[in-house]
C-alpha cells in the first residue's frame, strides 16, 4: 500500500488508488443507487448567507414602512375625536401683510405647510382642523391672497374660502394709519397703482364730502376688506368712505360739517390714547376748545397734531416746532381744532368724539406707552407732576419715547 496506513480514514489516497476506487464505484455500485450531491463550497455558502441577509433587511424595512403608514392614518382618523390634542393656534387677528400664492392642484396639506412657513398660522394642524370644520378641504382655489401674519387659523380659512375667493382683494387697514399709509396698503393689496389712489384721494367731492375736506383723510375707515376684483380704485375708496359714514350715522352724527368736526376729534383721541381713555380725552378736548378764557387759552396743545403737520411721527415736539404758527395742524400756536383729521378713526373713537365724557379735566398725558395708562389734571401744576411721571417712564424704557 505504498507505505501509507489506512487506519486514518481522513488520510488522502494516492492519485492512482483514488482513481481505482472511483472506477470500482462506477462499475459495481448497486443499480438505482444515486451518487450523493456534492457538499456546497465555502464560497457558495457565503453568497447564500448574504442574499438571505439582504432579503431579511428589505422585508424588515417594508414592514416598518407599512406599520408607519397604518399608524399615520389611524392617528389622522381618530385625532378629531381626541379633544385634548388641540393644535397650536394664534389668537388673531394678526399683523402686517403677506402675499400667499396657492398654485393649481394644491392640497390642504400643501397650503397648510405654506401658511406655516410664512407664519400666517401657528401650526399646520390648526389650519387643517379649521379647514375640515368649514367643510372646505376640496374647495381651495388657486390664486394670490393678501393675508396677515399670525392669523387665527379659522380666519385664514375664511379668507381662502370666501365666495369666489380667487376674485377678491383682501386688504387689512390698521388703526392709526395716515392717508398716505392707507393708500399704500390698498395699492399693495389690490395691485392698483398707488398714484391712482392718490389722485382720487385729492378729489373729496367725488365721494360727497363737505367743502372743508381737502382730501380723504379721516374718511377711510380702518378694518379688513375683501374687495371684488371688478371694483376699480374709485369704487374701493368709495366703499371705505361709506363705512366711515355708517359709523358716523351709528353715533347719530348726520350733518356733513359736524361729521368733519367729529372725525377730526376722533382722529386726535385715537392717537392720544386707547379705547379705555377715548371718552375722557374727548371730554378734555371739549373743555379746552369751548373755554378760550381757561388756563389753556382755548388751545388744544396736542403733540400728535403738530407731528402730523410736520409729516413726522414722534412723541417729542421741540419748543420751536410748537411756536410755528405756519403749521395749520399746530394746536400749540393756534386755538381750536386743527384744519382737519390727522388719520381715519374707527367706530369707537367716533362714538367717543360724538359723546364725550363730562369731566373737569383740561390736561392728560399717557405715562406708560406700553399699557396706555393715562393721567388727567384740571390745572397745569397738576399736569406737570404727571408729565414728570411720563419722563421717568421714558428714562426707564430707553427708545420707547421717540
Amino acid at each position: 500500500m505504498n507505505g501509507l496506513s489506512r487506519e486514518n480514514p481522513k488520510a488522502p489516497l494516492p492519485a492512482s488508488e483514488h482513481a481505482d476506487e472511483v472506477l470500482w464505484a462506477e462499475q459495481f455500485a448497486p443499480e438505482g443507487h444515486e451518487e450523493p450531491a456534492p457538499l456546497p463550497s465555502r464560497r457558495s455558502t457565503r453568497v447564500s448567507k448574504r442574499v438571505r441577509k439582504r432579503r431579511r433587511t428589505v422585508v424588515f424595512f417594508v414592514v416598518v414602512a407599512l406599520f408607519a403608514c397604518v399608524v399615520f392614518f389611524v392617528v389622522q382618523t381618530i385625532r378629531p375625536m381626541l379633544g385634548g390634542l388641540s393644535a397650536a393656534d394664534y389668537p388673531g387677528p394678526g399683523t402686517g401683510s403677506v402675499q400667499i400664492v396657492i398654485p393649481d392642484g394644491a392640497t390642504g396639506r400643501t397650503v397648510a405647510a405654506e401658511l406655516k412657513t410664512s407664519d400666517v398660522v401657528a401650526s399646520e394642524q390648526a389650519f387643517l382642523d379649521a379647514l375640515s370644520a368649514a367643510n372646505g378641504t376640496g374647495s381651495l382655489q388657486p390664486g394670490s391672497f393678501a393675508m396677515r401674519k399670525q392669523m387665527k387659523a379659522a380666519d385664514a380659512v375664511t379668507v381662502l374660502l370666501a365666495a369666489d375667493a380667487a376674485k377678491v382683494h383682501y386688504a387689512a387697514v390698521a388703526q392709526n394709519l395716515r392717508l398716505g399709509e392707507t393708500l399704500a396698503v390698498l395699492a399693495k393689496s389690490t395691485g392698483f397703482d398707488k398714484a391712482d389712489f392718490e389722485r382720487l384721494a385729492k378729489q373729496p367731492a367725488l365721494f360727497g364730502l363737505p367743502p372743508a375736506a381737502k382730501n380723504l383723510e379721516g374718511y377711510l375707515a380702518p378694518g379688513e376688506y375683501r374687495f371684488p376684483v371688478e371694483l376699480d380704485a374709485q369704487a374701493i375708496l368709495k366703499q371705505m368712505v361709506e363705512a366711515t359714514k355708517k359709523n358716523l350715522a351709528a353715533a347719530e352724527v348726520t350733518d356733513p360739517a359736524e361729521q368733519y368736526r367729529i372725525l377730526t376729534i376722533g382722529s386726535i383721541i385715537e392717537f392720544e390714547g386707547n379705547a379705555a381713555n377715548y371718552a375722557k380725552i374727548s371730554g378734555a378736548i371739549e373743555n379746552r376748545i369751548n373755554n378760550p378764557n381757561g388756563e389753556t387759552g382755548g388751545r388744544l396743545e396736542s403733540d400728535a397734531t403738530v407731528a402730523y403737520g410736520l409729516g413726522i411721527k414722534t412723541y417729542n415736539i421741540t419748543d420751536a416746532q410748537k411756536a410755528d404758527k405756519s403749521n395749520p395742524y399746530n394746536t400749540f400756536a393756534n386755538r381750536g381744532l386743527p384744519v382737519g383729521p390727522i388719520g381715519s378713526p374707527g367706530a369707537k373713537a367716533i362714538e367717543a368724539a360724538a359723546h364725550p365724557d363730562g369731566n373737569p379735566y383740561y390736561f392728560w398725558v399717557t405715562v406708560n406707552l406700553k399699557s396706555g395708562e393715562t393721567l388727567y389734571a384740571t390745572t397745569y401744576a397738576e399736569h406737570l407732576k404727571n408729565v414728570a411721571k411720563y419722563t421717568a417712564w421714558c428714562d426707564a424704557n430707553p427708545g420707547e419715547c421717540k
